[in-house]
């Protein structure tokens, strides 16, 4: 009977009771069931992920029905592990689940947006001109250029369409290279690994024009320099089934269950099993509430703490007894046993650099490379020798470099680890202390600033005919951490109740943490590796890295891991995870994403020291330099501000530039290619006498300006940008809230860089964002293009956490008018393929790089370095100073080039990481797969058309996705090593893993030598493993775990040895304190910025689902002390300012909070619900409204082996956590809800409104 019917007839249904009445039986209606049932219904599931640099890279499907993505859940089809292992699966998290909400939401970027004031000037200068002589126009022209620059920030975005913005875009980036040079636009996009097509959709746009592509891992302060500094590798860590395999967790400043929930089974799983877990954290946080004990240390003193922990590893397992399966593992794979010098500085003994083949006569009888050739005794016969594995085998010596206990003539050796019984002398040593004065309310201690011990040393005959004093590492090593082993003198411990720097007694003081926890957990921990043969492993990440001496830090627990012989072992470890940082297929992903495959090298800067120079941080920094050198720092010029030492090491070939001369690099290259000649030496040549000069000796001067900034899959003014406000004034030039001056009293001024009285306001010309979402760096762009969601696109992900590859995948078609990045940049590509022609041809572009990490280059200054700058030597290409290349820049091909694959695969091979293989095969079936081109310039060569080509094309290159390739990878490494790796691979050479593949299944990857561990059935992915099972060296000078850091610039430090440096002075309060007082008392707090629960960065901040979860804006945690000081009490509207600007957000009033300290959860954008600041007059801030940039000399050192420079490898990082705010409740709330006036702000008559970008 038809529904109607039923209607009717409802009330003469007969009804039936039973069970007494309780329960009656009707014939209604229930066709309102079929809402319910139709709401679970789809028309098709589809694979797919987020691409959020969560590190999850978990597998969700995607439910579509007419059309639309309706919800997700997680998929549960991984591949399984071996029966004695947890499955992989379930994993996801809450904010992955609400994704989909963003699709059809109000944030969501719908068409091409661009600001009106903008686009009216183009279009009435494009009515008469062509697209570039139009942007020329109105870009030259300073009323109009300041007319769109001033009103960043301030709305007014109109509809565009898609050809119209293109060709704004390519004239005003054609306009840009010919008249300040390709290096002058710059691209921003972090972490490949979680969308890697749309990374290399700009990145080879950006490459092919001889453009900026920006690192990002050291900028987030995700790259941890202690990594680099001790192995040689950006970052390798073991997979998330590995704690699996543990017998004792330290988790340590990573909040695994909140930050790590998709991973978190493992965590619980292994403690089901009878591992140990201990958690330390000034926070009472998640994770401490699952561990078996919980250590909260003083915010940033994790170095004092990882100290006594070495300290008590140390003495009771090498000292007081010996561990066979400790001093045998640090003999075979540390450089313990390897020889110091020690030279003689002011009367005392200073430790110096690592003795060299080329120090003794003969050079020791070893021909190739004796500079870099690490010295040792051998225990059997008493002789000088120099073990394999050092970077001087690497290089020339082919087959030799390998950790096999032999020496360079293939006699077998065993290293003394002591000269306690084989000196001749008992000298004292100085090493440096730190720890006598710490700034806001950490704790300095009453110690000398240099340390005398006792340390036993040898004399021996030099080349020069003298002697030198030599010490082993492991005998200053012990000295360093003040343990007393029978040689007198002062500043030892004989034990753990001592006064004495680095002791469980001295940590206390400086940590809080009872000295009885020290030991127990030291002992434990130390006792587990030993029974168990290394199954000890430390769980770390942002809670540690994001502090200005992270590498003191990290380098305490990783060589805590060393001693007790943990890397490389299963179960054991670091295990470092910040961001999604792994990208397994990065040999094939390379080529496509730095057009590798048309032309070398490209334009790769760091971003750190890039944000620094032009956001003009540098003209506010507070520290000198002077306050960081040791009190043992060999004698030098060591004055300068931070940006000089900057300058110097770019002058000297250890970081990159960018911009990178003064003079357009294409007209010095059509200059170069006139007059034939060697270009680095013509170059040289020009820098010496001043005919040239690099950029970053003044940065405000206009033609050094970054003009076209791109970012696409990133938010830095909503998330990353340290230094917030100083973004805003100096390098947008919107409304800003910077508090403090450059003209500050103790502010330094630099010896190196031009200084103008008047700091530029504005530097770009074109801020370009593409993203899916109105996001803070949206609002503040000229151009906002609406890209694809990652349920409308085809891409590939992979994380540090599994070993899988899988999609993303296009469940539906873009939206509205947005586009996939891979077809946004293809569109601009071909649109300056078009418009190029009017300005650029053929040209010759002049490209410096500098000295590169796994290459032969990174060999290039063994000694203390020489600046030519200074007149210390003379300039030299890839030696003194960067390397020199001249470019073929074919710019009206540049479409043609973006969609195929070029030649240089089959010419010059493809590799990464020092090795080197032949890829034509791969090329060739690329041909087959993909189709070829039918015409043109580029006819026969692989289509890279769409996105799922591209895809194809990582895949087939990479080793870690094509098992042919894989086996020819470990090949390549079998010459370097002289032993036999394709075992590895073994099985695997006919696997091809195609993009279908990963779509139908997420994949596991193959075994590759880019990488240290192995995927296998028996043992899961550990980061060291193939160093220490297949006598691999790690990339570092001596080939082995690198604990004594003998560069020049890492002892003037004090960093040769792991020491404790509290943190530093920002000296960010006293020019703000009182400055505009609102009748509420103001306190002083470190102010902390950890990853939040309701968002993966900034993402899903404003998403509704997640704001229905949490107190639905910005709010900062504060302790139940502090809060009472300060007359806060919970949900109360507070403002926490410095120098650097102002935030506003609520209080959240806890006693998991530390006194002295407040938390505000990292990238809490002021897009919601965020009021006026008291301070600035105007809406509140983000996080990064009271940060600024701070940059370490240290991690500035390149041309020295693991130290040298590679791009998102090593570099200067983005540190935060030093920071320290003034923090006080509101005394008025606006909402800046009123009409606002001409500067921006509803009510002119609160705070101290900056003025400089305002109409």
């Amino acid at each position: 009977m038809s529904h109607f019917v039923d209607r009717l007839t409802f009330f003469r249904a007969k009804r039936e009771k039973y069970s007494e009445g309780h329960g009656i039986t009707t014939n209604e209606s229930r066709a309102w069931e079929d809402a319910y049932r139709k709401r679970w219904a789809a028309d098709k599931i589809v694979r797919s992920t987020h691409g959020v640099n969560c590190t999850g890279s978990c597998s969700w499907k995607i439910y579509v029905k007419g059309g639309i993505v309706t919800w997700e859940t997680q998929q549960t089809d991984y591949p399984r592990t071996r029966p004695d292992l947890p499955n992989h699966e379930p994993r996801g998290c809450p904010r992955g689940a609400s994704y989909s909400w963003y699709l059809y939401s109000g944030t969501r970027v719908k068409y091409p947006l661009v600001r009106a004031r903008m686009i009216r000037h183009w279009r009435e200068a494009r009515a008469s001109m062509s697209p570039v002589a139009a942007w020329r126009a109105i870009a030259e022209d300073p009323q109009k250029r300041h007319d769109w620059v001033s009103r960043r920030g301030r709305g007014g975005f109109v509809r565009v369409s898609w050809d119209e913005i293109n060709e704004l875009i390519a004239a005003a980036n054609a306009y840009t290279i010919r008249e300040y040079g390709p290096d002058r636009v710059v691209g921003f996009s972090p972490i490949p690994a979680m969308s890697m097509i749309s990374y290399a959709a700009g990145s080879r746009y950006l490459s092919l024009l001889g453009s900026v592509c920006l690192s990002f891992y050291d900028w987030y302060c995700d790259l941890p320099p202690a990594s680099p500094q001790t192995w040689g590798e950006q970052t390798d860590v073991p997979e998330s089934a590995d704690w699996y395999n543990a017998g004792f967790l330290l988790v340590w400043g990573s909040n695994v269950p909140m930050t790590r929930a998709p991973d978190a089974h493992f965590y619980a799983e292994v403690r089901y099993r009878g591992a140990k877990s201990a958690v330390i954290a000034p926070d009472y946080n998640e994770a401490a509430k699952f561990s078996d004990i919980w250590l909260h240390p003083k915010q940033g003193t994790d170095a004092a703490l990882a100290l006594a922990f070495g300290h008590v590893a140390l003495r009771e397992f090498y000292l007081d007894r010996q561990s066979e399966y400790f001093t045998d593992y640090a003999r075979k794979y540390s450089d313990f046993p390897l020889l110091v010098t020690l030279t003689d500085r002011e009367g005392q003994l200073v430790p110096d650099r690592m003795l060299r083949a080329a120090d003794l006569p003969g050079n020791l009888g070893e021909e190739n490379n004796p500079d870099w050739k690490a010295i040792g005794f051998d225990e059997t016969t008493g002789d000088l020798v120099a073990p394999l594995g050092s970077s001087g085998h690497r290089w020339g010596d082919a087959g030799k470099w390998n950790l096999e206990q032999k020496d360079g003539k293939g006699r077998d050796i065993r290293l003394r680890m002591t000269l306690a019984d084989h000196h001749d002398a008992i000298a004292p040593v100085a090493f440096p202390y730190f720890g006598g004065s710490a700034a806001h309310d950490w704790t300095a201690t009453d110690h000398e600033r240099i340390l005398m011990r006792n340390i036993p040393v040898r004399e021996i005959a030099t080349a020069d005919g003298g002697t030198i004093k030599v010490a082993t590492v492991f005998d200053l090593y012990c000295a360093n951490y003040g343990l007393d082993r029978g040689f007198g003198g002062a500043n030892v411990a004989t034990d753990y109740d001592d006064d004495v720097p680095f002791t469980p007694a001295w940590a206390e003081k400086v940590t809080g943490v009872k000295r009885e926890a020290i030991i127990q957990i030291a002992r434990e921990f130390a006792q587990n590796a030993e029974t168990t043969k290394g199954r000890s492993m430390v769980i770390l990440g942002a809670g540690l890295n994001h502090w200005y001496h992270m590498d003191m830090s990290y380098r305490g627990i990783i060589q805590l891991l060393v001693m007790c012989g943990c890397i490389g072992k299963s179960g054991g470890g670091w295990a470092h995870y910040v961001g999604q940082e792994k990208l397994r297929p990065q040999t094939g992903w390379l080529p496509l994403a730095f057009a590798l495959d048309w032309t070398r090298p490209p334009r790769q800067m760091n971003g750190t020291s890039f944000f620094y120079a032009h956001t003009d941080q540098w003209r506010y920094e507070s520290m000198q330099v002077s306050e960081l050198l040791s009190p043992t720092a060999p004698e030098g010029d060591w004055s300068g501000a931070m940006i000089d030492y900057n300058v110097r090491a770019e002058r000297m070939g250890w970081l990159p530039s960018a911009p990178q001369l003064l003079q357009n690099p294409l007209d010095v290259g059509a200059a170069l290619a006139e007059s034939g000649g060697n270009p680095g030496e013509a170059v040289a040549s020009k820098l010496k006498s001043g005919e040239l000069t690099f950029a970053n000796a003044d940065p405000d001067d206009p033609r050094n300006w970054p003009r076209n900034m791109f970012f696409w899959r990133s938010n830095v003014l909503g998330a990353s940008g340290k230094g917030h406000e100083y973004f805003l004034k100096h390098f947008v030039g919107s409304l800003h809230g910077v508090i403090g001056t450059d003209d500050a009293e103790g502010l330094v001024r630099p010896q190196e860089v031009a200084w103008h009285d008047e700091a530029p306001v504005g530097k770009l010309d074109l801020m370009v964002n593409i993203d899916f979402r109105m996001s803070t760096t949206s609002l503040y762009s000229d151009i906002v293009l609406p890209t694809a969601t990652w349920y409308e696109k085809h891409d590939l992900n992979t994380t540090d956490m599994h070993p899988f590859i899988h999609p993303l995948t296009a469940a539906v078609d873009p939206s509205w008018e947005a586009r996939s990045d891979w077809n946004i940049f293809r569109g601009i590509a071909k649109a300056f393929s078009e418009v190029a022609p009017e300005v650029l041809g053929i040209e010759q572009d002049v490209v410096l790089t500098p000295i590169q990490h796994d290459s032969p280059g990174e060999i290039a200054q063994p000694y203390a370095p020489q600046d030519w700058g200074r007149g210390e030597c003379d300039p030299i290409p890839g030696k003194t100073m960067p390397s020199v290349a001249l470019v073929e820049r074919n710019y009206p091909e540049v479409f043609a080039r973006f969609t195929s694959l070029g030649p240089a695969l089959e010419k010059l091979g493809n590799g990464s990481k020092g090795l080197n293989w032949d890829t034509a095969h791969e090329v060739e079936l690329l041909g087959k797969l993909n189709g070829t081109v039918l015409d043109g310039t580029t006819k026969g060569r692989p289509k890279i058309d769409a996105d799922i080509d591209a895809c194809e094309t990582i895949l087939m290159l990479a080793p870690e996705t094509n098992g042919e390739v894989a086996v020819k990878a470990w090949q390549a490494l079998s010459k370097s090593t002289g032993r036999e790796h394709a075992h590895l691979a073994e099985g695997k050479e006919e696997e091809k893993i195609r993009f279908r593949d990963v779509v139908s299944q997420p994949r596991k990857i193959i075994s590759s030598p880019t990488w240290s561990g192995i995927e296998s059935e028996s043992v899961c992915y550990n980061a060291g493993w193939t160093n220490v099972h297949e006598l691999i060296p790690w990339r570092t000078l001596t080939g082995r775990q690198q604990l004594y850091q003998d560069h020049h610039w890492m002892r003037a430090f004090g960093e040769a040895f792991v020491t404790w440096k509290p943190p530093i002075d920002t000296r960010s309060i006293a020019a703000a304190l009182g400055k505009l007082p609102n009748g509420n008392k103001e306190i002083q707090l470190n102010f902390l910025t950890p990853h939040q629960k309701w968002g993966i960065h900034s993402t899903y901040t404003e998403n509704l689902i997640m704001l229905s979860l949490n107190r639905g804006g910005p709010a900062v945690w504060i302790s139940e002390d502090d809060a009472r000081e300060a007359g806060i009490v919970d949900n109360d509207w507070i403002e926490a300012f410095n120098v650097n600007g102002a935030l506003t957000a609520r209080a959240i009033v806890s006693q998991r909070i530390m006194p002295g300290s407040c938390i505000m959860y990292h990238a809490q954008e002021k897009l919601v619900n965020t009021v006026g600041s008291e301070m600035t007059g105007q809406r509140g801030g983000i996080h990064n409204s009271v940060t600024r940039i701070n940059m370490k000399p240290t991690h500035m050192i390149g041309g020295y082996v693991q130290l040298a420079y590679g791009f998102n490898y090593y570099g200067t990082v983005g540190a935060n956590r030093d920071e320290i705010v003034i923090l006080r409740k509101m005394s008025k709330v606006n909402w800046f809800d009123k009409a606002a006036d001409e500067t921006g702000t509803s009510d002119a008559s609160i705070g101290t409104t900056r003025r400089e970008a305002a109409e």
